[in-house]
């Protein structure tokens, strides 16, 4: 009874000092951050920065680990009301969110007032001259000398032999094997197309040891830069070194080959990177071509078998979809001349495809935000976001606003029909100076795949409920097991 007394006696006073405990740790980053600012911070947006040292990444992973990410951003909403600009602390870093299309669309284009910003995971990870890594003027140098080797519409009809017989081979054995991780498998296909078109590279064993420390790489990316066993971060700089030194080797070797008049039999990417020269007669050194390398293969293959994954799953879930996409792919066949392989003109007439295609990278969002940094005080809705604070462009926000796209996680390729997305309302592969090099590449990896798969093939999968993981990027927590039967002999 002594003892319950005492515990009483003291409880309110415990409670305050927890409550003040509580109160001085949530003004930590405030004053770290904010009292600096002077008469400015009376204008930052709304919001809150959170603990010290974490921010608000606890809350932000709490929510992209269940099965309503959302609610991150909604929490922000529910708050303070929905003006588009929102300061957290997040990766590290005192930063705003914005969630609309129109301060999407202005920090994305503004070059001017934004620079790239991406957390020190992804930019140690990525590498420093890679294309998120660079100046301006030094990224605009790196688009010019890879633009047409990646995405010019001769590249384009010379890949597409390649990819489609890669396909082929790959969706016959696929349906002979039973159960499989499809995700796994589509990721494997993307990569050695990827691998070809930059290294011409076909070993099956070389490819899957990078394959796999790209997974690794791929997980720290987005994660908090903690170099400490356990964490994702750690495991991810390991992940790095290891490709860095295969691709040095490769790099070395090819260098070597030229030097002694040795060619391939064509001309990959990285015969392009070792031969480009810009305007002043400068070509790129090792370490700039391996951190370009590192990103295509990472951004290559990660997002394009995550896109054929997820529409794959959703043109199975809706057979009237199914069927319409299919009847578009008999009927390109039918005009085709027997025997002939599939053209660069044929992909640009699967119009009702490309339409399930944006659909699917709406309502996936593969990318749920991207990261620029101001270079000087910027005035945004009212407010004044500092200069040096970091501004996350929100896309999943974006895709999926009812007002923009009614019913917005009802997939409906029709809503595609006649219709161009407004400025800010569609970012798949960004926007700006910095959209995404290598996108016309995707959508024609994609675009192949669908074709054969829905001419041939359907999925069946095992386990159509299962919950599913958003980050680094969506997808079921089981890889999406399945069986891939074929529909015609």
């Amino acid at each position: 009874m002594a003892e319950t007394g005492l515990i009483l006696k003291w409880f309110p006073l415990i409670a305050i000092g927890l409550f003040v405990l509580k109160w001085v740790l949530k003004r930590v980053n405030v004053w770290i951050y904010e009292s600096k600012l002077g008469e400015k911070k009376h204008y930052l947006p709304p919001g809150d920065l959170g603990w010290p040292f974490i921010g608000n990444m606890f809350p932000f992973l709490r929510a992209f680990k269940t099965s309503d990410p959302d609610s991150f951003v909604r929490s922000y909403f529910t708050r303070y009301g929905r003006n588009g600009v929102y300061k957290v602390h997040m990766f590290g870093n005192p930063s705003v969110i914005v969630t609309t299309p129109e301060t999407c669309r202005r920090v994305l284009t503004d070059d001017d007032a934004f620079q790239p910003g991406w957390p020190k995971s992804t930019m140690e990870l990525i590498g420093r001259k890679s294309f998120i890594g660079v100046s301006e003027e030094e990224h605009k140098r790196l688009r010019r000398l890879t633009a047409a080797p990646i995405n010019g519409p001769e590249a384009l009809s010379v890949y597409i032999k390649f990819i489609e017989d890669a396909v082929v081979a790959d969706l016959e054995k696929w349906s002979k094997m039973g159960e499989i991780e499809f995700l796994t498998l589509v990721r494997k296909l993307t990569f050695k197309i990827i691998m070809y078109i930059f290294m011409s590279s076909e070993s099956e064993h070389v490819m899957d040891v990078l394959e796999r420390e790209y997974s690794n790489l791929n997980y720290g990316v987005r994660s908090m830069a903690i170099n400490l066993p356990g964490f994702a971060y750690y495991k991810a700089l390991k992940a790095r070194k290891k490709l860095v030194a295969a691709f040095q080797s490769i790099v070395t070797n090819r260098r070597n080959q030229k030097k002694q008049g040795v060619s391939n039999k064509k001309k990959d990417m990285l015969d392009h990177l070792i031969d480009a020269k810009d305007e002043n007669g400068r070509t790129l050194e090792d370490d700039e071509i391996i951190d370009v390398l590192l990103m295509y293969l990472n951004a290559g293959h990660e997002s394009s078998g995550h896109t054929i994954m997820w529409a794959t799953i959703f043109l199975q879930e809706h057979p009237e979809i199914l069927q319409k996409a299919k009847e578009e792919q008999e009927m390109i066949v039918k005009k085709r001349v027997p025997g002939q392989s599939l053209t660069l003109k044929e992909t640009r007439q699967m119009e009702y495809l490309s339409q399930v295609i944006d659909e699917t990278l709406r309502v996936i969002t593969f990318s749920f935000t991207a990261f620029r940094e101001t270079k000087c005080d910027v005035q945004m809705n009212g407010y004044i976001i500092p200069k040096g604070w970091k501004v996350l462009t929100w896309f999943r926000d974006v895709h999926l606003d009812p007002e923009t796209y009614p019913d917005p996680k009802k997939f409906d390729p029709s809503r595609w029909e006649n219709y161009t997305p407004k400025a800010g309302t569609f970012f798949p592969f960004g926007l700006g100076g910095r959209l995404c090099p290598g996108n016309d590449l995707a959508k024609l990896e994609i675009s192949i795949f669908l074709h054969h798969f829905l001419l041939k093939y359907r999925v069946e999968r095992s386990n159509p409920a299962c919950p599913v993981m958003f980050l680094p990027h969506n997808r079921p927590k089981d890889n999406c097991l399945a069986r891939i039967t074929k529909t015609t002999p």
